[in-house]
């Protein structure tokens, strides 16, 4: 007889064996259900490149220093070639021969893959992913971004965009199991679509219009509306200022102002309510100085063009730094990080160092990008009637060569019998004369001659060569003065025109720099590393004003800087607080510019060998053309002084006349800080990223070779922004329109396709929806690249229209496939202008410089104004509030809004405490609730429940149930008693408090 004990431990044993079959059954029905949920085929980027990146390629991927046992997954050629060990780690087509599924499946720890210690072990849907992927030839495919967006073949080309986007989405949906949600009321509706859209809640009035309307096109006319609204441009215009780091002052320590910083948001709103396409906005943003035909302001004439390239200017700038070279290579990849992400949604800056750790962006490739940004250079650009200005400056042309012309006709009667000569021989001794001297000192600029020796000119004052041979009338009796001798001069048209002289970069090699010049109000720079915030303690000796109208010596002790790369800057302004000023008659002329060992040094003059008797014919015509040396002006001017020929002409000084007044009408005032073109710099590789150790070989200037992989260096002897932006608008390039659709659906839906929008590389997350995708991206281009007709469709959807109510919490809780509406908190911007709005105290004017930040006792600091801002800042829309990188708004702030230091495409959506008490608590939002109770408190004899009503049609942008009707009448006799109103107050106080406490709902600051 079995014992007790031992029947015990029989039913224990065999309790265990049940309890293993049926856990080793469960497991193998596990499996067999994983093997059967996997795709029929797999696909490298969307299913296998995530496993590498995140459980592999830390030590078997693109960065050699961390690379092991000499294995490279990243690449077919590492990942297939056969190893010490004679094995391969992926044989193409079988898994079971694959190195690789061993050591994944390997039980022993000290052979398993990754090692238990790292924590990255892979799931058993993984593994079965990486098998299968490997029997099906395990093939290797460009990271998925890289490829050329195609047209899925399930989304007929015959229905409308939006049709397309829903048939996609409701596709996407089934493959899931899910249900699309119910569609959202008309109050929800056009509530979300206004704040959506315009960034603003829509008026009682036009909800009650919409929810009455009942006809089919009632929607589409309500998206109409809004997108032909001036609001419209207001709220998209902010999305892009996130993206290019919008700020109106650099920081630092003294926060110096960006000049004319506020015109760059106005450009952005014009050009977005007028639906220019983001094409041009590309160009304009990166190149808006090298269009030949600028896109002008419909009603000023201004060129709107040029102020695009505020986007490059928008850095952040040190004060003083100790160190210009480093400053400069801060302030580049500032910028390169910037067009990366912006245009490309890639982390270009990840290159500085190294090349990129994960998508293909070899340092070389940033460096090419440093070069064409280090060969670009900031200037001041006037923004007045360009349209005009153009007009006035053919027409001056014109009429100076008009007057050239009658002066030498009658010169040419006197001379013809003279005999010419060939003057080959003079122009090679001229010619040789420039280069001597090279030991005692060198010659950086001679203006002496017609040209600018090299040097660029930019603006319209230095006109297209020097003044030599420019007839000097006197204005009374029409006597010819002279012709002048040759200078760069800011006023070879007139004064108070802008302009900039600018000589090519060079290494500072001697001690001295030596300017001869002459002016007033002008100034004569050398900007050292492209560093343009020039002041005291430390730089302020880079930075001469030119006031003395009489030839002055101007030189410059570079002793500190030997070995810096700079060139010269002449302007017949100056910078105040590194602001640009030019007074009406302001003007700088300038002889030449020498360096030198010596403090000064000057060059010998051209010589001339030759008999006037057989040269006066030669000079005469040469003169008329415009082709004159300094030889050929002497030789007249010397005829002129014996009188053997004419210097009166009373008929031609009023051809003079009207060029100095039509030139009266187009001075400069108004400037922007935008940037001119330089000349071209190749930059060489900093070896880990440091500027104090350059590689010896410059990398070629270049734009993202990965994109367009047939790309040539860049040869323009200019930056290369042209050829950069070209590469970005190429229809080859597989990024650009994908980027920004992908913004677009981020604004309009809450989150984007991809949900990295500044970031499509491998470290980004994958599209959700990757057909659509493209097939937005290419409507994009078809639609020539509309954002309006992009968002129009967008808004157009079902999706869009879906209420908020979540019926697939569990299946798609991050509501992925969109089969409901996100519930969404409203931006910073809207959140106030909505405030400001509801209780009327919205001031509707567009455009202009920015109101000034309101500070608090707490925002204190260097480089903070002396004077605050209002509390309301005026009343304006939240997009006119300056922005202020050391002192920003602190309701911008608390809710999210982000610091102008980089690009940021997703804003953080917090839920913190300091927005609660911030709107409990603010004096602002206590001043615009006391402002709504007022305007609902207007008409006497009105009830308390038609109050309420209007209340919340105004907050809300709906109607209140009947229950919220008598909540609200008992807050407000609450109020009453808890406030202990004075009877001769009335009810404001009590209204205050309910207002108030409607700004403090769900409601008010979330689309629900």
């Amino acid at each position: 007889m079995v014992s007790c004990c031992a029947l015990k431990k029989c039913l224990s044993f065999f309790s265990s064996c049940i309890v293993i079959l049926f856990a080793g059954q469960a497991m193998l029905s596990c499996q067999s259900q994983e093997r059967e949920n996997l795709p029929k085929q797999v696909d490298f980027n969307y299913h296998i490149k995530p496993i590498l990146v995140q459980k592999c390629y830390l030590c078997h991927g693109p960065d050699p220093s961390s690379r092991e046992a000499g294995l490279r997954l990243d690449l077919a050629e590492g990942a297939t070639k056969l190893l010490e060990s004679g094995l391969s780690a992926i044989v193409p087509g079988s898994a079971a021969k694959s190195a690789l599924v061993h050591r994944i499946t390997e039980s022993d720890p000290e052979l398993k893959m990754p090692p238990p210690a790292s924590k990255l072990e892979l799931t058993a849907v993984e593994i079965e992913l990486l098998k299968k992927w490997i029997n099906q030839g395990a093939v290797y495919e460009p990271h998925w971004s890289f490829i050329p967006p195609v047209v899925s073949a399930a989304l007929p080309s015959d229905e409308s965009l939006s049709s397309q986007i829903d048939l996609h989405l409701n596709q996407k949906m089934d493959s899931k199991g899910l249900k699309p949600g119910a569609p959202a009321s008309k109050y929800q509706l056009i509530r979300r679509l206004s704040y959506v859209l315009t960034g603003l809640p829509p008026e009682p009035e036009r909800v009650h219009a919409f929810v009455a309307d009942e006809r089919d096109e009632a929607f589409e006319l309500l998206v109409d509306e809004f997108l032909n609204s001036p609001a419209f441009g207001e709220k998209w215009a902010s999305h892009w200022m996130d993206v290019v780091r919008y700020a109106e002052t650099r920081g630092h320590e003294f926060d110096f102002e960006i000049q004319g910083a506020w015109r760059f948001r106005d450009y952005l709103i014009r050009a977005i309510n007028s639906d220019v396409s983001y094409a041009q906005l590309v160009r304009e943003q990166l190149a808006g100085d090298l269009i030949q035909e600028p896109r002008l302001h419909p009603e000023t004439g201004a060129n709107e063009s040029v102020l695009g390239t505020l986007f490059l200017t928008m850095t952040e700038g040190t004060h003083s730094p100790v160190d210009t070279k480093k400053d400069e290579a801060d302030r580049i990849d500032n910028m390169a990080d910037v067009i990366g992400k912006s245009f490309q949604g890639l982390t270009v800056g990840c290159a500085k160092c190294h090349d990129h750790k994960f998508d293909p962006i070899p340092a070389t490739d940033y460096y090419g990008l440093y070069g064409v940004l280090g060969s670009t250079r900031f200037s001041p650009i006037p923004v007045g009637n360009y349209q005009q200005k153009a007009a006035t400056m053919q027409e001056v042309h014109r009429l100076k060569k008009e007057l050239r012309e009658m002066i030498a006709n009658s010169w040419e009667e006197s001379t013809r019998d003279s005999v010419p000569v060939l003057l080959a021989s003079r122009q090679g001794a001229v010619a040789a004369s420039r280069d001597g001297g090279e030991a005692l000192g060198k010659v950086i600029g001679d203006f002496r001659g017609s040209d600018f020796d090299g040097w660029k000119a930019d603006g319209w004052a230095f006109g297209e060569g020097t003044t030599l041979g420019d007839p000097q009338l006197d204005p009374k009796t029409g006597r010819l003065i002279a012709l002048k001798e040759g200078l760069a001069s800011s006023r070879k048209l007139g004064t108070g025109i802008f302009g900039a002289l600018r000589s090519p970069n060079f290494s500072i090699d001697r001690r001295y720099l030596a300017v001869r010049a002459r002016g007033t109000g002008g100034s004569i720079r050398i900007i050292m590393d492209n560093f343009q915030l020039i002041s005291y303690p430390i730089y302020g000796g880079l930075d001469q004003k030119v006031n003395d109208e009489e030839w002055q010596n101007y030189v410059f002790d570079l002793g500190d800087w030997q070995g810096h790369d700079a060139y010269i800057e002449l302007l017949p302004g100056s910078f105040i607080r590194h602001t640009y000023h030019q007074d009406p008659e302001a003007y700088i002329e300038v002889a030449y510019a020498t360096a030198s060992d010596e403090e000064w040094f000057q060059p010998e003059s051209p010589p001339g060998y030759y008999s006037p008797a057989n040269l006066i014919p030669v000079a005469v015509d040469l003169w008329k053309a415009g082709k004159s040396t300094a030889t050929d002006i002497n030789l007249l001017n010397g005829q002129l002084e014996s009188g053997k020929l004419k210097r009166r002409f009373p008929d031609e000084v009023k051809t003079q006349l009207t060029m100095d007044l039509l030139l009266a009408q187009v001075r400069d005032s108004l400037f922007i800080q935008g940037v001119s073109e330089g000349f071209a710099r190749e930059s060489p590789v900093f070896i880990r990223g440091n500027h104090l150790e350059p590689d010896s070989k410059p990398a070629p200037r270049s734009f993202l070779s990965a994109i367009l992989d047939w790309q040539q260096p860049i040869r323009d002897a200019g930056s290369g922004r042209k050829e950069m932006v070209e590469t970005i608008l190429h229809p080859d390039n597989p990024l650009t329109a994908r980027v920004m659709v992908n913004r677009l659906w981020h604004h309009v839906f809450g989150k984007g396709l991809v949900e990295t929008v500044d970031n499509f590389g491998l470290q980004g997350k994958l599209p959700s929806h990757p057909e659509l995708l493209d097939r937005l991206a290419l409507a994009f281009r078809e639609e020539d690249w509309s954002v309006k007709s992009m968002i129009k469709s967008m808004v157009l959807t079902e999706a869009f229209r879906r209420g908020t109510a979540d019926v697939n919490e569990e299946r798609d809780p991050e509501n992925t496939y969109l089969a409901h509406y996100p519930v969404r908190r409203l931006e910073a911007e809207a959140i106030r202008d909505g405030l400001l709005q509801v209780s009327g105290s919205l001031d509707r004017r567009m455009f202009g410089p920015p109101v000034p930040v309101h500070l608090t006792e707490f925002m204190q600091g260097r480089g903070r104004p002396a004077k605050s801002g209002p509390l309301d800042g005026d009343g304006r829309r939240s997009v006119y509030l300056e922005v202020r990188r050391n002192f920003l708004d602190r309701m911008m702030t608390t809710f999210d809004r982000p610091t102008p230091f980089t690009t940021f495409g997703n804003r953080d959506e917090t839920n913190v405490p300091a927005q609660s008490l911030f709107l409990m608590n603010d004096p602002f939002v206590a001043q615009q609730a006391e402002l709504f109770a007022k305007r609902l408190l207007q008409g006497a004899h009105r009830s308390t429940d038609e109050r309420i009503q209007e209340a919340y049609f105004r907050a809300f942008s709906r109607p209140p149930s009947a229950a919220e009707v008598e909540q609200g009448k008992a807050f407000l006799q609450e109020a009453s008693r808890s406030v202990g109103i004075d009877p001769a107050a009335g009810d404001l106080p009590a209204w205050k408090e309910y207002c108030h406490a409607l700004f403090n709902t769900k409601a008010f600051i979330y689309l629900l």
